[in-house]
């Protein structure tokens, strides 16, 4: 006979479930002589189960015939005629070596042969085989020597075979089934598939098998024909890719196969040399000559590079683990690229992180230059594709850059007065401060050049601050002298806010009005564009396109600005006295009031808000309510981040939020004053007779100011206030107030409402473009007009049916005759207007809009890159004449309906309909207009 083969206890199982049956002596058989070698190792005994019998097997490996004998003899000596047991002697001693009694004892009277082909039938349950399987004996063994555990019916690998739903087993079925066995034991496929834990063949569980230790290793030692074979199929199945990625992983540089994908990419640059060129050749050296074939596995990792790049900047669970990931093949590709002398060509790589970091140190030379060379500069960095992973390092450089523009874009050199100040404050100084607050904590890197950079913008930028704040309180000198609520100088003063803000909108509903004690224009900013980010919430104002910022009282500290901001009136006092005054001030207008500092905001167990602060919110009363977490952590060296503020981090402001949106309440988010962060600047100066940290009795020096008159609460009426923010009378904390800067002086007043029917008569939606300065954005657009604020009908006699919402949000298109307006521009808007295609888009709307604000809109978008908010649009409407919408969300349903021609995505929404997107080139395409 030939050489036996290598047999082991499922090629057994499998031939004793062919073989009794077939012989009809599952019951009878004692003797099973199989011409084999039984692998070293394999379980000497097991049990088999035929029909409702378990039987034992006990296996035997003899390589002579008196072994062969030996072994019977012990078996039925040790059983008896009784036992169900059966003895299986594998063995390459031919039948005729063995006597005529021993093969009458034998089940078919010789030594049976495995058919290794019957045997993967058999394993499968397939009722035939592809006849390429029986041609192929590398695929027959392996697909023998890999089967799993609980066998290829059960395993995920053998879906495919089980999804097919035919009796024959096909060679691609059966080489997918072993290719998802060899992988998948090694971790190859983590993640994703179906119910039954299948998962498709493609090139990124490739690649992520190629990362896992040791994967690539078993591959290495799998017999060279099984690996040939595995190799040809996934070239047809997967692409070239996988081709490159196996002759790596056979080369033993399988775990380096994407490091080296990500370098191989430089061959795809158009700006690749000769010497790059051969340095590629020399990493790929041994594997492939075939530059087609390098092209398509660098594509191939980097699409999967992409994607895992995807999943580790999202906060999905796992993120981390897949930012790990990420950095461990691009790390590794940096160390290859530069052991390959690859230079530039790596350092301009979209990948690599050393691309990042020149790029990064190319925005660092431009900051110099001019605010157009460090967006350009800028605009390299976010497009490098680990700029989301980086996103601290980048968005560094984004507020440097947006300070650069600052810093350059023309200003006043004076504040006219204490409300230009303040208004400037709420326009531009709150952003300047958010920035700075960025920059001063440096690049996450610890670039020294990007240190550098940094620090001279700060700089700059400070100095430009300290000469407005110096401006402000040289104005502010001589206003405090005789302000009062009487007469304010055309500013709001703080304890204005209850009477000038908060009365107009308890006519529509009653309003919660939060104090954010110390809440800055610079955290002001952060939370108000996280409010209209969410699209829950509309911001108002009674100023059209401004934001609203109070004057804090003198000095800028809790105890009279607070007691003034609540009470209504300039005062002092404390908890006890802020929630008398509040009652008080409702109660003269006829309004039950009700408000509630921290100790009374939280509640029991499993109630996140105090039970008396929810029914006050449920009823008719106007509610307050005092969150100290701003003040608080400036007390306990905590800021925010550090760099930023969210409705999160300020306890229990997204519960209230949420609280007053279900109440339909307005909420007004208020401080009582400003603050300044400890940039660790001077020692404290020596004051013996300090208020607080930021303010004293006595003579001024440098960067302070004497302030006397009706609003100065403390002192006995004249005190010493520091504008310049290094000077400090206490011990260092995190940050500091009661100064007279611009930061501590101005007091945030925004208000939101739920819906547009509470926007109270003379006020108007106010669209987050309007809130956030140009060269925030670094966009040169004009600015939308304001929207008017709903027009009210005048009300009717006699009683009156309810309308619908629906009915009593707005109608588009009618509008009251126009007078003789001058010749209409041609922008793309009135092109799109004045087209074929809208004249008949605009029949199947009842009611069209008027076609001067779908123009407007139009533009509008086109200006802005194609993206608005809602209430921009809105507002674009609203400045182009004619009736403005009363409802936003309308007024778009009824643009897409005009503009999305045979239902193709024109105009769309985002951000949950926040965001208004429109496709400009789609746009033009379908309603015929050029590029002029």
């Amino acid at each position: 006979m030939s050489t036996p083969p290598l047999i082991d206890r499922r090629v057994l199982e499998a031939l004793l479930d062919i073989e009794l049956p077939r012989r009809g002596a599952g019951d009878t058989a004692r003797l099973v002589v199989v011409h084999g070698r039984y692998r070293d190792g394999a379980p000497a005994e097991f049990g088999i189960r035929f029909g409702e019998r378990q039987r034992r097997v006990r296996v035997s490996d003899q390589t002579s015939v008196l072994g062969i004998v030996d072994a019977w003899e012990r078996h039925t000596a040790g059983t008896g005629d009784g036992s169900d047991a059966i003895l299986v002697i594998t063995t390459g001693v031919d039948d005729h070596q063995l006597g005529a009694d021993l093969r009458a004892h034998a089940l078919g009277r010789r030594a049976l042969s495995v058919d290794r082909a019957e045997i993967v039938k058999q394993r499968f349950g397939a009722a035939d085989l592809d006849p390429r399987i029986r041609q192929e004996p590398w695929l027959i063994d392996a697909l023998l020597d890999a089967e799993p555990a609980d066998g290829w019916r059960v395993h995920p690998a053998g879906e495919p075979w089980r999804r097919s739903g035919g009796s024959v087993l096909t060679r691609d079925t059966a080489v997918r089934a072993l290719v998802g066995a060899r992988l998948e034991p090694s971790g190859a496929l983590p993640g994703g598939g179906d119910a039954s834990g299948y998962r498709d063949l493609d090139v990124d569980s490739l690649l992520a098998w190629s990362r896992v230790p040791g994967a690539a290793l078993r591959f290495a030692e799998l017999a060279a024909d099984e690996r040939a074979g595995i190799t040809a199929w996934l070239r047809r199945y997967v692409g070239d890719a996988a081709a490159v990625l196996l002759a790596l992983v056979e080369s033993g540089r399988g775990e380096d196969a994407m490091a080296l994908g990500v370098v191989a990419s430089v061959l795809t640059d158009a700006a690749r040399t000769p010497d790059a060129a051969l340095a590629i050749g020399g990493l790929f050296a041994g594997v492939t000559h075939d530059t087609a074939d390098l092209r398509a596995f660098a594509s191939a990792v980097q699409g999967t590079l992409a994607r895992w790049i995807g999943e580790a900047g999202s906060e999905r669970r796992g993120h981390e683990a897949a930012r790990e990931r990420v950095m461990a093949v691009l790390d590794r590709a940096d160390d290859l690229a530069r052991a390959a002398g690859l230079g530039q060509a790596a350092a301009e790589h979209p990948f690599l992180p050393s691309g990042l970091d020149g790029r990064l140190r190319a925005f660092a030379s431009a900051l110099t230059e001019s605010p157009r060379a460090a967006g350009e500069a800028l605009n390299a960095v976010l497009d490098h594709r680990l700029a989301d992973l980086f996103a601290d390092r980048c968005g560094v450089a984004v507020m440097a850059a947006r300070l650069r523009r600052w810093l350059d874009a023309p200003g006043p050199a004076d504040v006219g007065s204490v409300a230009a100040g303040v208004a400037g404050q709420m326009r531009d100084g709150g952003w300047v401060d958010r920035a700075l607050t960025v920059l001063w904590g440096g690049d996450p890197g610890n670039d020294p050049v990007l240190g550098r950079a940094y620090r001279d913008t700060y700089e700059s930028a400070v100095r430009r601050r300290a000469s407005l704040d110096e401006a402000f309180a040289a104005r502010l000198k001589d206003w405090a002298a005789a302000a009062a609520a009487e007469a304010p100088g055309g500013a709001l003063l703080v304890e204005s806010v209850l009477e000038k803000i908060v009365l107009p909108l308890a006519r529509e509903a009653a309003p919660l009005v939060l104090v954010l004690d110390g809440m800055s224009a610079s955290v002001a900013a952060q939370l108000g564009e996280e409010l209209a980010r969410g699209g829950r919430w509309l911001e108002i104002t009674a100023v059209p396109g401004a934001r609203r910022g109070a004057v804090s009282m003198i000095p800028s500290v809790t105890r009279v600005s607070r007691a003034s901001l609540l009470c209504g009136a300039a005062t002092s006092g404390g908890q006890t006295a802020e929630s008398a005054g509040f009652a008080d001030f409702w109660k003269r207008r006829r309004r039950e009031a009700a408000l509630f500092h921290k100790a009374a905001i939280a509640g029991g167990p499993g109630q996140r808000l105090a039970q008396p602060l929810l029914d006050a919110l449920a009823g008719d009363a106007v509610v307050g309510a005092v969150l100290n977490t701003i003040d608080d952590a400036l007390d306990h060296d905590r800021e925010g981040d550090r760099t930023g503020w969210r409705t999160s981090d300020i306890t229990f402001l997204t519960d209230l939020l949420n609280a007053a949106r279900d109440y339909k309440r307005p909420v007004v988010l208020v401080s009582d004053h400003g603050h300044v962060l400890e940039r660790g600047g001077r020692e404290p100066a020596p004051a013996p007779d300090a208020g607080s940290a930021r303010w004293r009795t006595g003579e001024p020096g440098d960067g302070e100011i004497e302030l006397a008159g009706p609003r100065v609460l403390e002192g006995g009426g004249r005190v010493v206030v520091p504008w310049h923010e290094d000077i400090r009378y206490t011990p260092r904390k995190a940050g500091y107030h009661g100064g007279a800067s611009l930061a501590e002086m101005t007091v945030p007043v925004l208000v939101f409402v739920p819906s547009a029917d509470l926007v109270p008569k003379g006020w108007s939606i106010l669209p987050p473009e309007q809130t956030v300065p140009r060269w925030w954005t670094g966009r040169d657009e004009p600015e939308t007009a304001a929207p008017e604020p709903p027009a009210r009908a005048a009300p009717r006699p006699g009683p009156r049916t309810a309308p619908t919402q629906k009915e009593a949000l707005f109608t588009v298109g009618e509008s009251a005759p126009a007078p003789a307006a001058p010749a209409v521009p041609d922008t793309l808007g009135t092109r799109v207007t004045r087209s074929p295609v809208y004249a008949g888009q605009r029949k199947y709307l009842r009611k069209a809009p008027d076609g001067r604000q779908v123009a407007a809109v139009i533009d509008a978008l086109a200006d802005a890159g194609g993206r608005l908010s809602s209430a921009a649009v809105g507002a674009a409407a609203a400045a182009a004449g004619g009736r403005a919408p009363r409802n936003a969300d309308l007024f778009i349903t009824a643009l897409q309906r005009l503009l999305n021609v045979e239902g193709y995505p024109v105009l769309g929404l985002i951000d949950s309909g926040a965001t208004v997107t429109l496709e400009t080139a789609l746009l033009r395409e379908q309603f015929g207009v050029d590029d002029e």
